[in-house]
């Protein structure tokens, strides 16, 4: 199940013995449903380690949204002179304290990190209890870290390895609220990473419509959100719960970082606020 390789060995099996040393404390504190709440703290546990990179990468990209109107206006001033764009454009980013690649770079550094925990979630929650129990026992650091017996795989009576699709049969439409709830969450999330739009450039719809950056954006606050929404309709639901407590985690450092974002004038629009 966990074959030694380097990826295995320097991320998975590592995460993996913190999930299950975690597992152990919360099953001495006879805490219910100990596996989910064991794949809520892993998740909160790796993104406060994750916490200065994310920071990082979030105040890289405000900058980046609050200089877009004026790398707009140069890109319309020298159109027909590339290479002047280029030194206006390195002369803003100068300006403002902004390195291009700053938010990059964190990127580059978590990636793996979040691959290797989903790796982990994605083998930990099989069916096939037996041989989860057996995997696990190989790999673990410590003789006092293996299992005694298979761990519960249900969650306030939902099985972590079965997805909805699975579930609708047994649980009822009800079960679609997974899906539903991980859509809307990643909608929050993704509408307050977008900076809301200066109000000069809010008048000029024909600008606001012509600018591609603007348009991609607008279209992936939907689009993404529906796509992960699907996925939580396919993908086990031990891996929802993980993708929705990463995404409440982003949601608040979000929020500490530029606010509600593109959400708030979101809710206006829905209420009908000026």
């Amino acid at each position: 199940m966990f074959g030694h390789n380097l990826f295995n060995d320097i991320l998975v099996i590592p995460i993996l013995n913190l999930l299950v040393a975690i597992y152990h404390v919360l099953s001495f504190a006879h805490i219910p449903y100990t596996l989910g709440f064991s794949i809520i703290v892993l998740t909160i546990a790796i993104r406060l380690v994750l916490y200065p990179l994310i920071n990082s990468q979030l105040k890289a990209s405000k900058k980046m949204q609050e200089v877009a109107p004026h790398i707009n206006k140069l890109k319309e001033k020298h159109k027909n002179d590339a290479k002047m764009l280029q030194q206006e454009t390195m002369r803003v980013y100068k300006e403002f304290g902004i390195n291009p690649a700053a938010g990059c770079l964190p990127v580059l550094i978590q990636l793996p990190i979040i691959w290797g925990l989903y790796a982990v979630l994605q083998q930990i929650v099989k069916a096939d209890l037996a041989a989860v129990l057996k995997g696990v026992n190989q790999v673990v650091y410590f003789d006092a870290l293996k299992l005694q017996k298979p761990w519960d795989p249900n969650f306030f009576g939902l099985p972590l390895g079965h997805n909805p699709s699975q579930l609708m049969s047994s649980v009822g439409f009800i079960v679609l609220l997974i899906p539903v709830i991980t859509a809307l969450l990643q909608f929050i999330q993704t509408k307050m990473m977008i900076m809301p739009m200066p109000k000069e450039e809010q008048k000029d719809g024909k600008k606001k419509n012509d600018d591609f950056a603007t348009a991609f954006q607008s279209q992936s606050a939907i689009l993404f959100p529906l796509m992960i929404g699907f996925f939580s309709f396919t993908f086990p639901v031990g891996l929802s719960l993980y993708w929705n407590t990463f995404t409440i985690f982003g949601i608040i450092q979000q929020y500490k970082i530029s606010g509600l974002g593109g959400l708030e004038e979101y809710i206006k629009k829905v209420y009908g606020r000026k």
